[in-house]
């Protein structure tokens, strides 16, 4: 939701609370997906490296 064009603070938040509110609800995420299956993986550093 764009709110840039509105300027006061309490208007932008009741518009978005709003928005919110009427969009449909989120599916439940599936038993056989991880939560965090969609961040980035730290590689294992190689032995004998420093770290900085």
């Amino acid at each position: 939701m764009n709110t840039k064009s509105i300027a006061d603070r309490e208007e932008r938040k009741a518009a978005k609370r709003k928005a919110r509110k009427e969009a449909p609800a989120k599916k439940k995420r599936a038993a056989d997906v991880a939560r965090g299956s969609m961040k980035k993986k730290v590689q294992q550093m190689v032995k004998g490296q420093r770290k900085r």
